[in-house]
This record gives C-alpha cells, structure tokens and sequence, in this order.
C-alpha cells in the first residue's frame, strides 16, 4: 500500500480531477466508484478495480480491510490519502472513506434491439437517470440505450443512486434512439402523459423497449412516431404527470408481474 500526503502528487491531482470533472472522467475513460457498497459489488460482479483509494482514518473499519485485502490478492494498486486529502475527492457526505478508480464500460452497441431494454430520451436529471437504472436491474431489464442528451451514466451521482445496477446491465451512450427504434425486432413502448392506450391493456409478457423521456418535455416526436405503442400510465388527482423514474418503476414492474403470472 502506498501513501500519499501532498495535494501536489500527480496521482492525486488526477483523483480529485476524476471527482470534480465529468470531461475528465470521460477524456480518461476512467470512473469513480464511491463508497463500501459500490466498491464491493464491483468485485462481487466485475473483479478487481484500476485502483483502490482510502482514508488512513477508514482503514480501521472491518468492511474497508476486507476490501482492500481483496484488492491486494487481485493486484490492485492501493493507496492511502490522509483524510484531509479524501475529504476533497469525495462526494458522499458521513460515508466511510473508500474509492475505487475504474475503467467505464463501453460496450459496443448491438445492431437491433433483441431483448428487454430501457431507451432514454433526454432524460436529465442525475438522480432520475440512477433511479431508472436501479429499478431496470430489479426487474430484470438487460440494456439501457442513452441519448446524447441524457445525463452520463458514469457520473457520480448516478452511480450513486442506482446503488450498483450498472454492474448487471449494459449501457450504451451517445446514440442515436431513432436509428434504434427503426430496427427494433421487438415492440418499442414510448411513454407519453397524452397517450390514448393505458400501460395495463397491454400483453408485456415477451421482452419489450420502454421509452422514457426528458423531464419537461418527455419523448421526442420522432422517436414517439416511430414507437409501436404510445402508453400513459394512469393515474388519479389532479397532477399532470408523474415524475420520469417513478414513471418506469411503474412500467417495468408492471411487465414482470405479468411475466410472473404466466410462469405461475
């Protein structure tokens, strides 16, 4: 293990560069993964990390120790930062003092869509983006498709609020969701509040593609025109619409409790 104590180091310049700067994140191709959680899924589900960071003050903890004794028997780079240097790079607030550095998955997107997956049209806001993936990865959705306009996958925030749900799906960013829809060999459901056809009459039993889009505005028209079915989700009270995560938790469990029935 090594140690680092000047805010100088090259190392840590690039660390905290990594926390701080969603250009650098993607001109290094690198990742953060922040926190004992994360961390630890990453090894359960993809092995060893680029690099393991700790605070010499969480290297007292029980659950960092076993980690970072994996990371050696991997040969992972481990390095030590004091915790005022940590404090600096991390984002997560009371949280124990632990960052792995990875290289961000970048699959090669798939000709067609073929199984059960997530498009993203837009969709901005961190926090939704990491909610849409959490509950893609529960109820079994294989791959999620990003527009270039959707929030990046790989920021922290997002990590953070899909609480390990990339380590089981593949993601693809920057793509072109007409293109995709276009040839599609499975239906493709664009969600819209305006859409005639209500989420529970449809048969979603076989594989399908949802469609979620941008907070405000929602999906495009093109990719709206393009899609098999146009779906609202019905609701009650006077609100116009529910919130874009919300909104595909509802759609996602709604296929596997049908998908269940027919396999009870």
């Amino acid at each position: 293990m090594k140690t680092i104590t000047s805010r100088d180091n090259a190392f840590y310049k690039e660390i905290k560069a990594l926390a701080t700067s969603s250009q650098a994140r993607r001109k290094a191709g690198h990742s953060l993964l922040d926190g004992v959680h994360l961390c630890q899924t990453w090894l359960d589900l993809r092995g060893a990390p680029r690099h393991c960071v700790v605070s010499e003050g969480a290297l007292g903890n029980a659950e960092v120790q076993a980690i970072v004794a994996r990371c050696g028997a991997v040969n992972a780079p481990v390095t030590a930062l004091p915790d005022a240097l940590f404090n600096a790079v991390s984002q997560v607030e009371h949280g124990v003092h632990l960052l792995f550095v990875i290289d961000t998955p970048q699959p090669a997107t798939p000709p067609a869509l073929v199984m059960a997956s997530v498009l993203l049209d837009g969709v901005q806001d961190p926090g939704n983006v990491g909610s849409i993936l959490r509950s893609a990865a529960a109820a079994g959705v294989k791959q999620v498709y990003c527009s270039p306009g959707t929030a990046f996958c790989w920021s922290p925030k997002v990590l953070r609020a899909a609480m390990g749900a990339h380590f089981v799906l593949e993601i693809f960013e920057h793509v072109e969701l007409p293109d995709l829809v276009r040839t599609a060999q499975i239906p493709v459901l664009a969600t819209s509040g305006y859409a005639a056809e209500g989420l529970y009459t449809l048969d979603l039993r076989d594989p399908v593609a949802w469609v979620l889009g941008h907070e405000g505005q929602g999906v495009s028209t093109e990719v709206l025109e393009l899609a098999t079915h146009r779906v609202a989700v019905p609701h009650l009270g006077q609100v116009e619409s529910l919130n874009v995560a919300a909104c595909a938790a509802v759609c996602f469990f709604e296929g596997l409790r049908q998908q269940q029935a027919l396999q009870a």
